[in-house]
């Protein structure tokens, strides 16, 4: 008996042996199924992209430092992580987790044509946000489930509370020009999901990142995250989550109409929102219409799409 004493007090006082990679991605893509209720194709299909990638997943697990646990993140949302499954947005969407995208001022939630994730990748409460995944690989996971990657007026409609008609001037001739149109445009009615102004606390901005991580890398840099929903008010009207901190995310820009992704086509990429460091350093703008330079920029389906340690992305869908 004092042996079996002596061996358990021993297990406890040794140091648990870290997640590996492959391991943490199992354990989301459990949760995925049991969510999501995905088939076996779909899944299987998700699986192989992160099987490729090597690196897709919710960050380095043997240096990324979480500022808050699942747990703790389903104590801070009143209602439990289950109050985020609402009803009606599932109806219209077909999935759960999915917010209908329409104009306020002149439509009903019933007649969006599209839905957005509420939440990033992997759209489910109170888990963290899937980062070093390509553009190429967020597309393919996106169409893996029957949905698309966003485009980016899509995303800015979500985030400021209104989907109105897609604004690309394309006939400005580069990402440049359309990109300085388009911030002009909306510059002097420019907002947050949460309000007309910047607040720092209000979103998963305040976290830290690893000493010694400077330009990046795998084994330098922690995906320092939160669970996503772990800040209930950092929500736009339409009822998306987490497009200010956390993780930033790929969308498709096009360059002509053919080029939406609603179109059934693709353009190049464009990182949308802020990452998890934001209330400490704010690197650049992240309201809500405001288009980014053309950071890392590539095709969306080029095997070169960049991909970081705040990199993520959330999916959107057709609906009829």
């Amino acid at each position: 008996m004092m042996l079996r004493v002596l061996l358990i007090l021993a297990s406890l006082a040794a140091p648990a042996t870290a997640e590996t990679l492959a391991q943490q991605n199992a354990r989301m893509f459990e949760q995925l199924d049991r969510v999501h209720n995905l088939s076996a194709a779909e899944l299987a299909r998700i699986k192989e992209i992160f099987a490729a990638s090597g690196f897709a997943g919710q960050g380095n697990p043997a240096i990324s430092v979480h500022p808050l646990t699942p747990e703790q993140c389903a104590a801070r949302i009143p209602g439990g992580p289950s109050s985020y499954d609402n009803a009606r947005n599932r109806r219209i969407c077909g999935d759960r987790y999915m917010a209908p995208l329409y104009d306020p001022a002149t439509q009903r939630p019933e007649d969006a044509q599209a839905c957005i994730d509420m939440f990033e990748f992997p759209n489910i409460p109170c888990t963290y946000p899937v980062v070093w995944i390509k553009a190429r690989e967020a597309a393919q996971v996106c169409a893996a489930q029957g949905k698309r990657l966003c485009d980016a007026h899509e995303w800015e409609g979500a985030c400021a509370g209104a989907l109105t008609e897609p604004d690309y001037p394309f006939g400005a001739g580069s990402v440049a020009a359309m990109r300085n149109r388009h911030n002009a445009r909306y510059a002097a009615t420019k907002n947050w999901a949460y309000g007309s102004n910047y607040q720092r606390g209000v979103c998963a901005a305040n976290s830290s990142k690893s000493p010694g991580c400077a330009g990046g890398g795998f084994g330098r840099c922690g995906s320092n995250t939160y669970p996503t929903g772990a800040f209930p008010g950092c929500v736009s009207a339409l009822g998306v989550y987490d497009q200010h901190g956390n993780a930033a995310e790929h969308m498709n820009l096009p360059m002509t109409p053919a080029q939406m992704t609603s179109a059934g086509g693709m353009g190049v990429t464009e990182m949308k929102g802020s990452w998890f460091i934001f209330d400490k350093y704010r690197a650049h703008e992240d309201w809500c219409r405001w288009r980014a330079p053309y950071w890392h920029g590539s095709q969306v389906m080029s095997t070169g799409s960049h991909a970081n340690y705040h990199l993520g992305f959330r999916c959107c869908k057709s609906v009829d």
